[in-house]
């Protein structure tokens, strides 16, 4: 029989899909709320999300995907915690009508995965808590950060694993810290 013990903490990071007609005091809100629920963050990189038009008519335009990685690591079973927060937020930024300025995809890093937080029920996707399932998205094997066969396309693209590879390089130089 195995021992119970703690989890390791892992990086949390939100994917951030903006829309269009969000102007820049939009994202600076966004980013102070996002500071005050989990802390620190560095912003990573922005990029065109150009792999489904599914988010363009509710976000008036194309979407632009920017990353938020946080400094402080937490502990993997708070992430259904974490999406409750992340779609609460989401709600607070919508405009009349219902339309989001943002989309919120929170996930956790380790030197071994990326699990994404979702409340979209598939066969590859466990219960946690809340109404919120886990995915896991990719695993890293060989050097790399690796797709499997239902990782969405943005989060499968070399530029995205690359990014998560990054990550996962500080991540293996600096302790984790709750």
């Amino acid at each position: 029989m195995g021992r119970q013990r703690a989890f390791e903490p892992e990086r949390l990071l939100i994917g951030i899909l903006i829309s269009p007609e969000a102007g820049s005091g939009d994202e600076e809100s966004l980013a102070r709320e996002l500071r005050s629920r989990f802390g620190d963050f560095e912003p990573g990189p922005r990029l065109p999300f150009s792999w489904s038009s599914y988010y363009d008519e509710e976000m008036g335009g194309r979407p632009s995907r920017r990353f938020a990685s946080f400094e402080r690591s937490v502990d993997p079973s708070a992430l259904a915690s974490i999406k409750s927060a992340t779609n609460e937020i989401e709600l607070r930024f919508s405009r009349p009508g219902g339309g989001r300025l943002f989309n919120l995809d929170p996930g956790l890093l380790s030197l071994t995965r990326f699990v994404l937080a979702t409340t979209k029920e598939r066969p590859h996707r466990l219960p946690l808590a809340e109404g919120i399932f886990g995915e896991l998205t990719l695993v890293y094997e060989s050097g790399e950060y690796r797709a499997l066969g239902w990782t969405y396309p943005d989060w499968a693209s070399s530029e995205y694993r690359a990014y998560l590879g990054e990550l996962r390089a500080e991540i293996k130089a600096r302790p984790q810290v709750i």
